[in-house]
């Protein structure tokens, strides 16, 4: 297995980490001074990680799959809905070669314990949720890559850089957003034309509402936390996960400890994700977390940028 990586920016150390540790063969590493087709007809390589800037993604990724060379995509799928969409289309006319995009937290071991606690129903009827993306983000941050600053470039802010994740675990636990009303804007006094904070009112298909709350002018970067309310009980995500039944029993999963590679706050599940990812270059059905699938969320994001501005 030939793999390339394009983009060896921050976050690529957690990818190049994971293909050593598959064992693949990291035949290069591509950076923004070099033409990235003349990369890929030079390597041929079987698998490409895409973890460049956003306004890079689709068109690096279109590329990739016109060359037959899977990619493996960070979040998001790009810097616009319009941008993503094309994306989308691009992978529906190569069906035979795979995409995935890097919503990781999916793979998360609390995650799954609360998939699998409320499709069991114990919980009962869903009443709501709420969610708290409370993180730190200095000048400094920004100026490392400016690109992160530049809404053109980077799509947006907190809601599409650092809380996409949440967002969509919300999505993926409670049920498809129907309805979203909310604010994006800036208080912290950060460069650039990004938000750095952002709240919003989710209402789902199921009839649960959710309310959500970001930001990246917090002094430090504190757990994530996700609370789900049932009519039998409350599951609570905050680094483990606490399943509180009505009837007094309280129940704990553990989540895995943070790899070695990237931010500790990343955890271990890019790991979990990538090697799932390999896996299923064999099997003829899509893998799970394309494009299309990770377009809920961006259009969700995109609805309250527009309301916003």
């Amino acid at each position: 297995m030939r793999v390339a990586l394009i983009g060896p920016g921050t976050v690529s150390v957690v990818h190049l980490a994971a293909i050593e540790k598959l064992g693949a063969d990291l035949a290069g590493v591509c950076d923004s001074t070099r033409d990235h087709r003349a990369f890929l007809d030079e390597l041929r390589p079987d698998v490409v990680h895409i973890c460049t800037p956003h306004d890079r993604h689709v068109q690096i990724a279109q590329d990739a799959l016109e060359r037959g060379v899977h990619v493996l995509l960070e979040k998001p799928v790009a810097n616009t809905i319009a941008q993503a969409e094309l994306l989308v289309a691009a992978a529906k006319d190569h069906p035979a070669v795979k995409i995935g995009v890097c919503l990781q937290n999916r793979y998360n071991a609390t995650s799954r314990a609360a998939r699998d606690i409320l499709a069991s129903g114990s919980l009962g009827r869903i009443a709501g949720a709420s969610a708290s993306v409370l993180w730190h983000r200095d000048a400094a941050y920004y100026d490392a890559r400016p690109w992160r600053s530049v809404r053109s470039r980077a799509g947006g802010g907190v809601l599409i850089n650092q809380a996409i994740h949440a967002l969509d675990l919300l999505q993926w636990l409670v049920g498809d957003v129907v309805t979203a009303k909310g604010h994006a804007g800036r208080y912290g006094g950060l460069p650039g034309d990004v938000e750095d904070t952002a709240h919003l009112v989710l209402d789902h298909a199921g009839g649960a509402r959710s309310v959500f709350f970001a930001t990246v002018t917090n002094a430090t970067d504190s757990p994530v936390s996700l609370e789900i309310v049932g009519e039998r009980g409350t599951l609570l995500l905050r680094g483990d996960l606490t399943v509180a039944y009505a009837d007094g029993r309280t129940e704990t999963v553990a989540e895995l400890a943070p790899g070695g590679a990237g931010r500790s706050y990343w955890g271990a599940s890019h790991e979990l994700l990538i090697a799932d990812f390999y896996r299923s270059l064999n099997d003829p059905e899509p893998f799970w977390i394309g494009p299309q699938e990770a377009l809920a969320t961006q259009r969700l994001i995109d609805e309250i940028y527009r309301t916003t501005s």
